[in-house]
């Protein structure tokens, strides 16, 4: 098990960086879906839409909105596939411990 554990403390250590960046991505997209829901909503008004409930559905439907909310659910999905692998590797660091501390329990036992 020693081998598992390193393994999960360089998986922990290698991925907090890559976690970070794929946090701080889903974040700037959700941020960004809503300034480009209001640019479009204000081209489509420009347009001559007839009301600014029919701009946000020419907005919420125009293709670079769609390739956004692409995005956002790609990053969501790497963030958190991340975050999920660093709460496993954690995890498997507890029972570690957990077992570790029976060893030496048991060893004293036996003493």
């Amino acid at each position: 098990m020693s081998k598992d554990i390193n393994d999960s403390i360089d998986f922990i250590y290698r991925s907090g960086n890559e976690y970070a960046s794929a946090k701080a991505e889903v974040t700037y997209l959700t941020e960004f879906l809503k300034s480009k829901r209001a640019i479009l909503t204000k081209e489509a008004l420009a347009k001559g839409s007839k009301s600014v409930a029919a701009a946000e559905i020419e907005a919420l439907s125009h293709p670079e909105y769609i390739t956004l909310l692409e995005g956002l659910r790609d990053a969501t999905k790497t963030a958190e596939g991340l975050r999920w692998g660093i709460t496993a590797a954690q995890a498997r660091i507890d029972c570690w411990r957990s077992l570790e501390a029976s060893n030496r329990r048991m060893d004293r036992v036996t003493m």
